[in-house]
């Protein structure tokens, strides 16, 4: 089955994802900001009068060492040229995006949500109940953050982990969790 182009807004969103998504990582691969991005999907839709783009069924976005899989990516454009994005997993299933990370050959970051919310205008990246994110050395993980509601403010460098997938603390409601690994190769110093 071959299917048409992506509606450039559509193009361009994904393309700001493609940013987004690894700006959770400052060391995400250089390199994959000069690939092409490749987008498929089961299924697209765009409706010019409501500015809404709709991708369905085994979404798959590529770019250099980035993978991100959603069931289903939602694209509305805003004024001034941008535009908010929401990706879910479809029922029970996860968001996932994995990059390499420059400052060795085997390192990594990854994650997954229910659901994952972007605005381009903020560049601001929610991921949204069941939320976690990883860094690896190969397959050992180094660092890893979990909560219900994880969020990263690119333009500010702000993460912020909640207990409540409304981004706010409950009382009650759980906790959060930062695990944080020692360093094999830190040297001692007098």
């Amino acid at each position: 089955m071959h299917s048409s182009p992506l509606p450039f807004p559509v193009r361009r969103w994904l393309l700001l994802l493609c940013i987004a998504l690894p700006a959770i990582s400052a060391q995400a691969e250089k390199a994959d900001s000069l690939k092409e991005t490749v987008i498929e999907a089961e299924h697209s839709v765009s409706d010019g009068k409501k500015k809404i783009h709709s991708l369905n069924g085994d979404v798959t976005v590529t770019r250099g060492t980035l993978l991100v899989k959603a069931e289903r990516a939602v694209v509305t454009e805003l004024e001034a040229g941008h535009s908010a994005s929401v990706l879910t997993g479809g029922p029970g299933g996860l968001v996932r995006f994995r990059q390499k990370r420059d400052g060795g050959p085997d390192l990594w970051v990854e994650g997954e949500a229910e659901k994952v919310e972007y605005d381009d205008k903020t560049e601001l990246v929610k991921f949204i109940s069941k939320a976690r994110v990883r860094y690896l050395e190969g397959k050992k993980t180094t660092q890893e953050q979990e909560g219900e509601f994880l969020s990263y403010d690119s333009q500010n460098d702000v993460f912020i982990a909640t207990n409540s997938s409304k981004g706010e603390h409950v009382l009650g409601a759980g906790r959060v969790k930062l695990t944080l690994q020692p360093k094999t190769d830190r040297q001692e110093t007098k």
